[in-house]
């Protein structure tokens, strides 16, 4: 089958609103009497692609769709996003799927379009170049992954509890739940970035007959909802493989406006598999990234057997009106279930400090890493339930807020702690630590005086919650690198000093920080061959219960 002209299909702007929102399919007709493929704008600049009956019949009979059936060049110079958002939008509607074209290597530039992808595609061992140095809209993503299920507001709730286990509402079928109280802010945040926090938000899996996932349980009370809505989860995994993408970096001013600039996952049950990801072009100045790839309000998510980028770290002035480092991420987690990170590596040093944190999540629950290697793991606004195992995590280790469970095992860890409970957000961890066969490098082998569990919370801020650390701390057979150590290095400590000023019971919290109650040491051993104390400042924690084994 010839390929169809480009100019003659997709030379035309469609408007953003359109290519991210509405159904290009609406607009799509085959016409047995259109003898060449071609595409009109009607009076309100909206699109209309008519495909010749013929090419439709060849594509269709074939199985698969190409760019290049669309026109694409793939000469690394043309901007091929027409023939891309084409390609999509037919196989979309024919139920097909999608490869790109050996050896090509198609450029998109800045323009504000963005290809919806609801069936599975194959980008090969085909290369994508990314240039955002002129960008029309920044907050528009390249691909955005959808299902053909639509989410819809859910009637009949008007509160719910903590750890529920049902609803009095039945479903057409499983669905992710997101539910709002505006009238009560969390993670108000602490600090240079600080903040006046978010609205509640929760989200949960509930089956066709109302029962809830507890895998992921609620985990606040919702004395009201301002909203609440259902997006039903497909039964089917999409499948998004290969790909060699590269990002020419914006120039833009540093300043806290994030460019999306990616693979967008709006849907769930989807597996990335073999996607690589490079950035060139960073200079002394940028605006820093959501994350390339970008899982946000789905459930069921694989990413395996990736290669990820750090970007380079830019400041500028924070919320509290001092110098900060801004974060930029290549995996971005938000409102998100059941995401397992599986076989992924990030392309430069994880040990660099010029580069930040390659990860970030918030409001999600039940993520995995599994035989990563990373330069962080992070958890902004929460997340419930977190295993990392067969790992290995860089310079910016394991910084983490939540609840539930925080599973650490066969890693090892260069971060300035084992474990970093944010600052920012209260160092609260409701539920447990548990730490099996690990080795820990303080500071990447730098010298230090190393802390196991990291954080700080003064007891007066209110972050919009009670905060905790973790009840029960369980350590089991770790090894503790701190061979590189300052002169007046008295040994490892399992807390760091959480608040200086607490050295007596003078000092009054008008927020209590819930203390550990009990820590449980198993063959902990240490290179310098110094016991484990139990902190610098012993009196904050003198009611913690330790047990040796």
């Amino acid at each position: 089958m010839r390929n169809i002209p480009l100019l003659s299909l997709w030379s035309f702007i469609i408007s953003s609103w359109y290519v991210v929102s509405a159904s290009p399919e609406e607009l799509m007709t085959i016409s047995p009497d259109t003898q060449q493929t071609q595409a009109t704008i009607d009076k309100s600049i909206q699109c209309q692609m008519i495909i010749s009956s013929r090419d439709a019949s060849a594509i269709i009979a074939r199985g698969m769709v190409h760019y290049s059936d669309f026109g694409a060049k793939g000469d690394a110079k043309t901007d091929d996003i027409d023939a891309i958002i084409a390609a999509h939008t037919f196989a979309n509607k024919e139920g097909l799927p999608v490869k790109a074209d050996a050896g090509a290597t198609y450029f998109i530039g800045g323009k504000d379009k963005t290809a919806v992808v609801t069936t599975d595609t194959d980008f090969g061992s085909a290369a994508f170049i990314i240039d955002d140095t002129q960008v029309e809209n920044r907050n528009t993503s390249v691909f955005m992954v959808n299902s053909d299920l639509e989410s819809f507001d859910l009637n009949g709730i008007t509160s719910l509890k903590r750890n529920q286990d049902k609803i009095a509402v039945p479903l057409p079928s499983t669905c992710l739940i997101t539910v709002t109280n505006d009238h009560i802010r969390r993670y108000i945040r602490y600090g240079l970035n600080q903040n006046n926090g978010s609205p509640q938000t929760d989200i949960f899996v509930v089956k066709k007959d109302g029962t809830i996932d507890m895998h992921a349980p609620i985990i606040w009370d919702f004395d009201q909802i301002t909203e609440i809505t259902a997006l039903p989860i497909d039964d089917t995994p999409l499948t998004i493989t290969g790909g060699r993408f590269t990002t020419i970096a914006n120039q833009a001013e540093s300043k806290y406006n994030y460019h999306r600039r990616n693979i967008a996952i709006r849907r769930s049950n989807v597996v990335v598999d073999g996607v690589v990801h490079h950035i060139t072009g960073e200079g002394d100045h940028g605006a820093p990234y959501r994350g390339f790839i970008d899982i946000r309000d789905c459930a069921y998510i694989t990413v395996k057997n990736c290669m990820l980028t750090g970007h380079k770290t830019y400041r500028t002035i924070g919320a509290a009106g001092k110098p900060v480092s801004m974060g930029s991420y290549d995996l971005s987690i938000n409102r998100a279930l059941n995401v397992t990170i599986s076989n992924c590596s990030q392309i430069n040093d994880i040990n660099d400090r010029t580069y930040w944190g390659v990860m970030a999540s918030n409001y999600s629950k039940n993520l995995t890493y599994d035989s990563c290697v990373f330069s962080r793991f992070d958890a902004h606004m929460g997340v419930a339930n977190a295993t990392i195992r067969n790992s290995t995590l860089g310079h910016m280790g394991i910084n983490a807020i939540g609840s539930g469970a925080l599973i650490v095992e066969n890693c090892t860890l260069y971060g300035r702690t084992l474990v970093n409970l944010r600052r920012d957000y209260g160092s609260t961890w409701q539920g447990a630590f548990i730490i099996r066969n690990c080795t820990f490098i303080p500071a990447g082998g730098g010298r230090t005086s190393a802390s196991l569990i990291g954080g700080y919370n003064a007891g007066q801020h209110d972050f919009g919650y009670t905060c905790y650390m973790p009840k029960t701390i369980i350590i089991d057979n770790l090894h503790i690198d701190d061979s590189n150590h300052p002169k007046d290095y008295e040994g490892p400590a399992l807390f760091a000093n959480f608040n200086p000023e607490m050295k007596s019971d003078s000092y009054k919290e008008r927020f209590p920080y819930v203390k550990t109650e009990k820590v449980v040491l198993k063959n902990v051993t240490t290179t310098s061959g110094r016991d484990l104390r139990r902190s610098e400042n012993p009196y904050m924690f003198e009611d913690v219960k330790i047990v040796r084994e």
